[in-house]
């Protein structure tokens, strides 16, 4: 699961599996040494966690005062139990959304002062697919066509002092038409801008870190694909 709290990847790992070396710095046995907020700093592997310790983190990265935590790994005994601790702490919002590709250009969009992509909310009865497609077309004014699905991301945040959890699919879109192109500005859309790689590297500098995993596992995958050739 890639989970995003205040803007700082938490990658919960499944049993069997764990971050590779690299990754972290620091190591914390949770079953054997307290977890204190001194403790996260820069890259951080937690072993062993357990659902109270998902909750005692949380409640360390939710707090007022600064973490100097950059990234975080958790590997859990009981995968299932945390999903279900979290979609009980938090009320889950379903969306999708779209990395848009036009010959060597990214669509992003510039909303609340930061670079984003453009996703939204799942309606009742709708398939995430359609979803993405929807809500680009909403607030670009550009017609896509669904491609591979990228990833799934989770971050938190707060509205009207309810503790949210948005979890959003992610898909590559085929553009069809843009020749409307245009932002959204009934949704704080100022800007929508195709960008080379190298503009996007520096977008991402003023954006979300959830929105920089999607682009890692973007060329992620397309670069594994391109090798299998």
């Amino acid at each position: 699961m890639n989970l995003f709290v205040n803007d700082i990847p938490v990658r919960i790992w499944e049993p069997g599996t764990q971050p590779g070396e690299g990754n972290f710095n620091h190591e914390i046995n949770a079953p054997k040494e307290p977890i204190t907020k001194v403790k996260l700093i820069n890259h951080v592997w937690i072993k062993q966690a357990s659902v109270n310790d998902l909750n005692s983190i949380l409640d360390l990265l939710n707090s007022k005062v600064p973490t100097n935590l950059l990234s975080l790994d958790l590997t859990v005994d009981d995968y299932e139990a945390v999903k279900v601790f979290l979609k009980k702490k938090y009320k889950v919002v379903r969306a999708a959304g779209g990395l848009i590709k036009k010959k060597e250009r990214f669509l992003m969009i510039y909303r609340m002062k930061k670079w984003d992509l453009p996703k939204g909310k799942k309606e009742s009865g709708e398939e995430y697919k359609r979803t993405a497609e929807r809500e680009i077309q909403e607030e670009c004014n550009v017609t896509v066509k669904v491609g591979k699905k990228i990833c799934t991301t989770w971050h938190t945040y707060t509205m009207n002092r309810n503790s949210m959890l948005k979890k959003t699919r992610w898909y590559v879109m085929e553009l069809i038409d843009d020749s409307k192109i245009k932002p959204r500005v009934e949704e704080d859309i100022e800007d929508v801008r195709w960008m080379t790689e190298k503009e996007v590297y520096h977008a991402l500098e003023n954006s979300y870190k959830s929105i920089r995993f999607v682009f890692e596992e973007y060329y992620r995958i397309t670069e594994k694909a391109d090798s299998g050739r």
